[in-house]
């Protein structure tokens, strides 16, 4: 029966680390495609956009890094103000990653220093000008946008609840008002009579005298 439970446990942690090894390889490869490909094609994206203008790249940068900034920001902070289960995070965390895909490529062709970065950054260059510091701009904004919108909704509880402590002191006070202006408005207690005084007690009888 041990050696049974043994073989069975072996099996599956072999399981995932041929899984965790299967994923790892995914992600090596996708990242090795992605660095190869990815930037040339997301600079000529977004040339097709911008015609090499610039006011055009400004307005589209600050789009790009506006949106695709302040959205993940907003599902991280949606998904890990509270405690969830595991997958809920790694779903929320997910989904952030893919929402700021965008951003991600401009900046990986902004910090690459691979050959198709280093084509990409021309392409934005010439095709897309101004579409990178717009998109810092957008970014920048939408940090600041999700921070303030983070500390009005906390002054807002905060607020709530000084309102609902207030109020119920409030309540408390009234009460107490209340009750003492129906102590005052009822009859005072009537006085009870003293108690009648207790005669003395009577001498003894005297003794009947003696015959002489």
């Amino acid at each position: 029966m041990t050696e049974r439970l043994r073989e069975s446990r072996f099996r599956l942690w072999a399981k995932r680390a041929l899984g965790v090894l299967a994923i790892a390889g995914v992600l090596i490869l996708a990242g090795f495609l992605g660095a190869v490909f990815i930037p040339r094609w997301w600079a000529h994206a977004i040339g097709n956009q911008v015609h090499g203008s610039i006011a055009a790249g400004i307005i589209v940068g600050l789009f790009y890094g506006f949106i695709f900034t302040g959205l993940p920001l907003l599902v991280l902070w949606r998904t890990f103000r509270r405690r969830r289960p595991w997958k809920a995070w790694a779903l929320g965390l997910g989904a952030a990653i893919v929402l700021a895909l965008p951003n991600l490529f401009t900046l990986g062709i902004v910090l690459g220093t691979g050959n198709a970065a280093h084509a990409g950054d021309r392409t934005l260059d010439v095709e897309a000008p101004g579409f990178r510091g717009g998109a810092l701009a957008g970014a920048i904004v939408a940090v600041l946008t999700v921070v303030l919108l983070e500390y009005v909704l906390i002054s807002g509880r905060l607020h709530k609840r000084k309102l609902h402590r207030l109020e119920d002191t409030l309540k408390d006070q009234e009460r107490e008002e209340k009750a003492r202006a129906a102590a005052e408005k009822a009859p005072p207690p009537a006085e009870e009579e003293p108690p009648a005084p207790v005669p003395p007690p009577s001498p003894p009888p005297a003794p009947p005298a003696e015959p002489g």
